[in-house]
């Protein structure tokens, strides 16, 4: 997905805006998603997967989704991209749940939220399917 930045606003082709956003956010929120990505991938993360969630919802622009297969690798992505995003990207995270059981953790950046499964949790839930009309981002 490219995102334009334009006088007036953000211009993305294959997204329709509920409300206009920054350009700066656009592209910070974008940044953040594919960084999250590569570092789940860097960590053997599998099926990862970036949605461009802006048109179904205001609450946040993208989900990455991916799939560890053990508690330990779950828990070595997570804390893996918490260092990217807060440690290198200088960015807060608002929010995790889900660590203690590693079954299904969510981490919250506000305009990208991360989804790391394990394989029958993540088959379980589908959030692929549910967000269907999402449209994936190249990592």
């Amino acid at each position: 997905m490219n995102v334009r930045c334009l006088e007036g606003g953000v211009v993305a082709s294959s997204t329709v805006w509920k409300q206009p956003a920054s350009c700066a956010a656009a592209l910070r929120s974008l940044e953040l998603a594919r960084a999250a990505a590569r570092t789940a991938e860097d960590n053997k993360g599998q099926d990862v997967r970036i949605l461009d969630t802006r048109a179904q919802t205001p609450h946040f622009d993208y989900f990455v989704i991916a799939t560890g297969a053990s508690r330990r690798q779950l828990h070595a992505m997570s804390e893996e991209i918490d260092a990217k995003l807060q440690g290198e990207l200088k960015d807060r995270r608002l929010g995790i749940e889900g660590y203690d059981d590693s079954r299904w953790i969510v981490l919250d950046y506000g305009g990208v939220v991360i989804h790391l499964f394990d394989q029958d949790t993540r088959q379980f839930y589908c959030l692929e399917e549910l967000w269907a009309d999402a449209p994936r981002v190249e990592i």
